[in-house]
Order: C-alpha cells, then structure tokens, then sequence
C-alpha cells in the first residue's frame, strides 16, 4: 500500500491546546485551522472560539473554513454549539449574513494627539501634568530581563485588582516571561519609572492599523503619581507617529454590567464606545435554542444591572476579607 501525503488544506486537529484560564495554564481541548487554534468554553453551553482572537493581526477572511471544521468529524473534539467571531476595527458594518450582535468596544478613534488632549476632562489633563511634575518618566523597552523584574513588581504590589484576585501575584520570572511574550515583534512595553523604579507598565500590542492595550498595571502604593494616565498620554502619542488609527482596550460594556471604576477610567481618558459585529453561528439544535433564549450572553449578558451591581459589591467585600494583606 502506498502512503497517502497530508493534505495542508485540511484542518489539523490537536487533542490538547494550553490556554490561560484566570491567570492560569490549562490544557483543553482544540482543533488547529490554518495558523489558528479553535477552543471552546463552557460546560452545558459550549462556544467556540479562536484561541487569542482578540490581538489577532486581522480579523478572519473565511468563516466557513472554520465552520466546516466545526461541523466536521474535527469539531467533535470540541463538541461546540455555538461558533463565535467577530469584526475588528476600523470594519464596523456587517460583512456576513451569519446571525450577529453588536459588541461594545472601548477605543480612541485617533486623528492626532492634540485632538486627543483637547477633548480630555481637565482633570486628566492634570493628572498626566502631575505625572510629570512628580518625575514621572515613561520609556518603551522590550521585554528583557529588567523589564520582566519590574512588571513582577509591579503585578505583586497588590493582590486585588479590581476588586477581584490578582492572577498575576507573585509569579516567577519564567511565568511572567512566558505571558507577557506572546507578541514578540508586535508589542511594546511603555514602562512608567521613578528614578529606577518601575511603577506602572502598558503593554501595548499592534494589529495592523490598529493598537490594542493588553495589559495596563500600576502600582496601589504609587497612585499619587498618576502613572497610568500618563502612560495612556504615552501610548497615544506613539500611535499618532505611527499612524495607528484606533487604540483600543477591551470592551466598554460587558453585557449589563456598567459603571465600574474600569469604565470611568477609560472614558476620562478619551475612550468611547464602538460597535463592532460579532458573530453567533449554532452548530447544534442545542446551540440554536439556547441563541433564541439568550443564553449565549451569559449572566452579565440576561441579568440586571441592578443584580450585577450587588454580586460585584459582595464579590469585592469577599476577596478583600480573604486576599487582603495582613
């Protein structure tokens, strides 16, 4: 019998794909697509996804190549119901007729930085002259091994975050390494120092035209200082030379949930809220009933804002009770 060679155009399946999971290395199941990896989250609802989809350098340009094999004898590894993607900026009018809804981003539309400035709430503006005054100085470096012992510092200055646990507390050099190299060639680091401290760090990855903040962190014990509006100060002003056209960080809405300290931090930096289309296509009758019910959103997506409030405000209480330092 002779040896059949591999077909490249097929997708190549793998039984085990590490993925971060809070701040943590997990294998889970994947399938492998062209240079993209599949996974899918969930228990009883299974979405699929691929793997770093958001800092991914452009959006995808064949959907169906994804869903056939999902639909394939590949996609029962994952066993997915629902497959998701979504556009990215600057494209925000739908392209395809797969069943969509509007996913809220928080970006600056960039034309220059002194429109940027001018548009900022005084107090901002204060905050990044206050910088400044208080010696301040924000350089970009790469990831070497300085770098990596200042952002270890920085990360275990506190362990809460948002209220929530820092997954980033104490990790070791290898660890931090690892999670902060993942863009090499792409990224930059905007470090925030004083004297040769480092206090604050912005990590900044770039899709084409576009700019995204992956990681912005500063230390609790320097927030006099306000670092992290002059790193934001930084990052515009390196975009503009660049001719980045958005710069974006994360979403502006998650679902129901508003009005958190995240939120007002990034609008009183000039951040706004853009719409871009996300996909939901089912892949099972399971998927298509839970897409008509809603279910795919999640409970920030189906529960009040009023509900969602109450369980962030316990949910802070909790972890300052049991991670707070002594």
């Amino acid at each position: 019998m002779g040896s059949r060679g591999t077909d490249l155009s097929r997708p190549q399946a793998s039984h085990a794909v590490e993925v971060r999971i809070k701040g943590r290395w997990v294998n889970t199941p994947g399938i492998k697509v062209k240079d993209d990896v599949l996974v899918a989250a969930g228990t009883r609802l299974k979405i699929a996804k691929i793997r770093g989809e958001a800092m991914r350098e452009k959006e995808i340009e064949d959907p169906e190549l994804y869903l056939t094999a999902l639909r394939n004898g590949e996609g029962q590894i994952l066993k997915a119901d629902i497959f998701s993607f979504s556009q990215k900026l600057p494209a925000t009018r739908p392209k395809y007729s797969y069943p969509m809804e509007w996913e809220s981003v928080a970006a600056i539309p960039l034309a220059n930085f002194k429109q940027w400035w001018e548009a900022l709430p005084q107090e901002t503006r204060k905050n990044v002259r206050r910088s400044q005054k208080r010696g301040v100085l924000i350089l970009i470096k790469e990831l070497d091994q300085e770098v990596i012992e200042g952002i270890r510092a920085v990360n275990s200055d506190c362990p809460i975050r948002q209220g929530v646990r820092n997954a980033y507390y104490g990790l070791t050099a290898e660890d931090t390494k690892r999670r902060y190299g993942e863009f090499s060639g792409r990224c930059d680091f905007l470090c925030a120092y004083i004297n040769n401290e480092m206090i604050g760090f912005l990590h900044l990855v770039y899709r084409d035209h576009v700019a995204a903040i992956l990681n912005l962190t500063t230390k609790v014990s320097q927030f006099d200082k306000r670092p992290a509006n002059a790193l934001i100060a930084k990052a515009v002003e390196i975009c503009e030379a660049r001719g980045i056209s958005h710069i974006t960080y994360g979403l502006y809405n998650y679902g129901n949930k508003r009005h958190d300290s995240l939120l007002e931090f990034k609008i009183r930096n000039g951040f706004k809220e853009v719409h871009v289309p996300r996909y939901f296509v089912p892949l099972s009758p399971w998927g298509k009933l839970c897409m008509k019910a809603n279910f795919h959103r999640g409970l920030i997506g189906n529960l009040p804002q009023s509900i969602i409030s109450v369980g962030v405000r316990a949910r802070v209480l909790w972890y300052k009770k049991f991670y707070a330092p002594v």
